[in-house]
C-alpha cells in the first residue's frame, strides 16, 4: 500500500461511518478516493447541478446552504456532505461553499453505492439522515428515552470555566487547554450586578469556542495578544438547567450551535457541548421535531403532521410520564409554529417592525396533549403603526393560524388567536392590559388572566414575552385582591366526587356515564397551582415546576406539594393513556373517560387523586378568600 493511501485509511477509520468498515474495505476505499482542494470562499457544490461524489472534509471547513440561501449547516474535519443528492436524484440539493481553505476526499458514487449494498452499518448511517453521528445516535437508540427524561443539569460534570473580558486570546486559549474544555464564558467585572437574584446573569457577556479560535484567529492570522472581546460571540442562546436534554438539542439543531450556556435562575452555571448530548440517547419524537424544520410548504407540513398521533402513542407506550409527554407535544407544537412563521416571512417579506409570536395556555405550560386547539397572540414593537403595518401582521397571523388548523390544531372557539385584532398589541399596550387585569379582577379579566398569564415566546423578539412574564410575577404577588379573585375563579371547577366519594358522572347526552377528566381534573389542578405560583412570584410556567417553587417557598403545609404532584401526575396519566388508547382503536381521542372501564386499582387511585384536589381547593379558599380585600 502506498503511503498516501495508508494516511487516507488512517484518517477515515477515525470517523463515522468509516470506522465501522473492515480493514479490507478501508483499503479499497483509500485506493479509490480522489483529493480535492478549495480555497476559502469558493463554491464546491452548486444547487441543481449533477453530483457524482460523496465528500469527506479532510482539513478546513465548509458551509452548507438551503436553496433559499439560508445557512443550513457548517461542517469541519471528518464531516460529510453531498449524500442527500446521491440518495435522491443525483442532483445537488444543498449548495456548499468553502468557509476556509479546505481539503476534501471525494468518494465516487459507484463506490458509495457499492458500500451501501455491502456494509449494513455504512448504509444505516446515511439512511438515517445526513447529519452524521448526532442523528445516527438518535436513530440507533430510538427505543430509549434518556434524552426526554434527563434534564440539562445532569450533563454538567464540572464547574463553570470563564475568563475576564480584558484577558488576551492567548490567555483564554491556554485556559481552555489547561481545563480541557472546548468553550468558555466571558464575563465583564465592570458590568452592574442585578439586585434581582432571578435576573443575575453573572456578568456574562459572551462565549468563546475552539471554533472561534480556529476560524477567527488562526485562519485570519489575528494577533493573540488582543482581548477576547474581539472574537467572542456576544449574542448568547442559553438553556435553563431544568430544561430537558432534548430541548437543548432542539435549540442546537435549530440555530446550528455547538455549545449552550446553562443557567439556573438566570445565573450561568456551565456550558454543554454537542458532544455532551451525543452521549445520550434519543427517540423518535426528536427526529419528528427535526423533520418539521425540513418541510418546505404548509401542505408538506400538514402532511407531515399527520404522524403526530403516532408519535404521541409511542411516547405513551414507552411509559413516558405526563411531564415528558406534555413537554414533547408542546415542543412539537412550538416547532410547527416556528416553521409556519418562517414560511410566512418567506412569502410576505421582512417584518416591518420587530414582533414576538406567543403561545398561550397548555402549550406555554408544556402541558399540551393530542386534543388541543390553538391559543396564540402577537406582541408588536412599540414602533408599530396600525395604518402602515397591521396589514402585514394580519396576513402573517392568518397564514400561521390557518396553517396550524391544517396541521390539526383547531381554531380557538373563543377567538384567542393572533388573527383577532384584539390580540395584536404593542408591547406597551400588553403591559397596560396585564396591569388592568390585575388591578381590576372582573370575571372577564380573570378568564383572560388564566389564559394569557401562561405565555411563552415562540418566535421573533422573545424578550418581549419575557418582559410580560416578569411583569406578571412582580405585580400579582403584591395584589391580594387579584389573588383572592383568581382563587375564587379556580374553585369553579370541582373534582367529580360525590358525598360518599363515588364518581359523579354525566347523566345524559353524548357522554352519558363518563367524566371529563380535563375539565374536572387536570384543569382545576393547573388553576390551583397557578394561584399559588402567582402568590410567590414564580416565573415558571409548567405546573410541576411551579410546584417545585411552591415547595421551596414553603407556602403549603408539609407534604401537600408532594400530594399535589402525585395527584396531577396520576390524573394526567389516566387522561394521556385514554387518548392513546382511543387513537390505537382508530377513534377520535377525547377527554371523556368511562370509570367502569378502569380497573379497581385505577378507580381507587383516581378517587384518591380527586380527593387530594378537593382538599387542596378547600385550603385555597381559606388561604386567599379569608384574607382577601374584596370591595
Amino acid at each position: 500500500m502506498q503511503i498516501e493511501h495508508f494516511e487516507i485509511m488512517q484518517f477515515l477509520s477515525a470517523h463515522p461511518p468509516f470506522n465501522a468498515l473492515t480493514k479490507r474495505a478501508l483499503q479499497q476505499l483509500a485506493s479509490e478516493v480522489e483529493v480535492g482542494y478549495y480555497r476559502a470562499g469558493s463554491e464546491i457544490l452548486h444547487y441543481g447541478e449533477s453530483i457524482s461524489n460523496l465528500y469527506v472534509v479532510r482539513a478546513g471547513s465548509v458551509e452548507v446552504y438551503r436553496r433559499n440561501g439560508e445557512l443550513y449547516n457548517r461542517i469541519s474535519e471528518g464531516g460529510l456532505f453531498g449524500q442527500r443528492g446521491l440518495l435522491t436524484n443525483r442532483k445537488v440539493r444543498f449548495p456548499v461553499m468553502a468557509l476556509e481553505d479546505t481539503l476534501v476526499y471525494c468518494i465516487p458514487v459507484g463506490l458509495f453505492e457499492a458500500f451501501c449494498d455491502e456494509h449494513e452499518a455504512f448504509a444505516d448511517f446515511f439512511e438515517a439522515d445526513d447529519s452524521g453521528g448526532l442523528i445516527q445516535a438518535v436513530s440507533e437508540q430510538a427505543d430509549n428515552n434518556d434524552l426526554t427524561t434527563a434534564k440539562v443539569k445532569t450533563l454538567l460534570l464540572r464547574e463553570l470555566v470563564s475568563v475576564e473580558l480584558s484577558r488576551s486570546i492567548r490567555d483564554a486559549a491556554r485556559l481552555m487547554t489547561e481545563e480541557q474544555v472546548s468553550a468558555l464564558l466571558i464575563f465583564d467585572p465592570s458590568k452592574p450586578v442585578s439586585d434581582d437574584p432571578e435576573d443575575d446573569d453573572g456578568q456574562i457577556v459572551g462565549i468563546l469556542s475552539d471554533k472561534d479560535l480556529r476560524i477567527k484567529v488562526v485562519a485570519e492570522g489575528l494577533d493573540t495578544n488582543q482581548s477576547v472581546a474581539a472574537i467572542m460571540t456576544r449574542e448568547l442562546t442559553i438553556v435553563d438547567s431544568n430544561a430537558y436534554v432534548f430541548e437543548a438539542m432542539m435549540m442546537m439543531l435549530r440555530d446550528n450551535l455547538h455549545h449552550l450556556p446553562v443557567v439556573h435562575k438566570r445565573r450561568p452555571i456551565g456550558v454543554i457541548a454537542l458532544s455532551d448530548i451525543l452521549r445520550y440517547e434519543s427517540q423518535s419524537s426528536l427526529l419528528f421535531v427535526k423533520g418539521i424544520m425540513e418541510q418546505q410548504s404548509v401542505e408538506d407540513l400538514a402532511h407531515y403532521a399527520q404522524s403526530l398521533a403516532s408519535v404521541f402513542v409511542r411516547l405513551v407506550n414507552e411509559d413516558a410520564n405526563s411531564h415528558m409527554v406534555g413537554t414533547a407535544m408542546s415542543v412539537i407544537g412550538r416547532t410547527i409554529k416556528q416553521r409556519l412563521l418562517e414560511l410566512a416571512e418567506d412569502e410576505l417579506g421582512t417584518p416591518p417592525v420587530p414582533y414576538c409570536f406567543i403561545a398561550l395556555g397548555s402549550m406555554a405550560r408544556d402541558e399540551q396533549l393530542i386534543v388541543t386547539d390553538q391559543d396564540n397572540a402577537l406582541i408588536l414593537d412599540d414602533t408599530f403603526e396600525p395604518d402602515k403595518h397591521d396589514g402585514y401582521f394580519a396576513a402573517l397571523a392568518k397564514f400561521v393560524c390557518d396553517g396550524l388548523a391544517q396541521c390539526g390544531y383547531k381554531l380557538c372557539d373563543g377567538g384567542i388567536m393572533a388573527t383577532n385584532p384584539q390580540w395584536r398589541l404593542r408591547a406597551s399596550e400588553w403591559q397596560a392590559q396585564f396591569e388592568d387585569w390585575v388591578d381590576n379582577p372582573k370575571p372577564e379579566a380573570l378568564l383572560h388572566s388564566s389564559i394569557f398569564f401562561d405565555l411563552d415566546g415562540v418566535y421573533g423578539c422573545t424578550q418581549l414575552a419575557s418582559r410580560l412574564s416578569e411583569l406578571v410575577a412582580k405585580k400579582a404577588k403584591i395584589a391580594p385582591r387579584f389573588l383572592a379573585a383568581m382563587a375564587n375563579n379556580a374553585l369553579r371547577r370541582t373534582p367529580p366526587l360525590g358525598f360518599f366519594k363515588d364518581f359523579v358522572l354525566e347523566q345524559d347526552g353524548e357522554h352519558k356515564h363518563s367524566l371529563n377528566i380535563k375539565r374536572r381534573g387536570t384543569a382545576p389542578l393547573s388553576d390551583l397551582v397557578r394561584v399559588h405560583a402567582l402568590a410567590i412570584g414564580s416565573r415558571k410556567q409548567n405546573s410541576f415546576e411551579r410546584l417545585e417553587d411552591i415547595k421551596e417557598a414553603q407556602l403549603l403545609p408539609p407534604g401537600k406539594v408532594e400530594d399535589l404532584e402525585a395527584a396531577l401526575e396520576y390524573i394526567a396519566t389516566i387522561r394521556i393513556r385514554h387518548q392513546a388508547r382511543k387513537i390505537e382503536q382508530g377513534k377520535q381521542p377525547d377527554n371523556n373517560i368511562l370509570p367502569k372501564r378502569l380497573s379497581e386499582f385505577e378507580q381507587r387511585n383516581l378517587k384518591e387523586a380527586f380527593a387530594v384536589l378537593d382538599k387542596a381547593q378547600s385550603y385555597l379558599k381559606i388561604r386567599y378568600q379569608n384574607k382577601a380585600i374584596l370591595k
